[in-house]
């Protein structure tokens, strides 16, 4: 099987290193970037199965990249982290069909399940 790519996108370089390790562990290939536009040109120069990525960052925070990522690639799974949840964040989430919103401290093994939900409904659409 092939291995599974993720982007993490996050400006805390801490939950950034424990998500890599973490996805490394489980035989992934994550990809890093400390804010959206990072993402966003990361995005642009190799293959991504799915996007996790904080709200709040600075230069294009979380909800502006997943719109970004809505438009130019609709297939990919976005799941939003955020320490700070508020009702506001999470329907601007929703309009942005966000896969998940995860709210920090998040439970790494909850979080690895709503991951892999979200490939496996992303894998049964492509098939049909």
């Amino acid at each position: 099987m092939p291995e599974n790519s993720i982007l993490i996108v996050d400006d805390e370089l801490l939950i950034r290193d424990l998500l890599y390790d973490f996805f490394v562990s489980q035989g992934w290939q994550p990809s890093m970037a400390e804010n959206g536009q990072k993402a966003m040109e990361i995005l642009e120069n190799q293959k991504v199965d799915l996007v996790l990525t904080d709200i709040r960052m600075p230069e294009m925070d979380g909800l502006e990249l997943t719109s970004e990522i809505r438009q130019r690639y609709p297939d990919i799974p976005v799941i939003i982290m955020t320490a700070y949840p508020s009702v506001e964040s999470a329907v601007e989430a929703l309009r942005n069909r966000v896969s998940d919103y995860i709210t920090k401290p998040f439970n790494i093994n909850k979080l690895y399940k709503s991951v892999m939900a979200q490939l496996e409904s992303k894998n049964r659409d492509i098939r049909g």
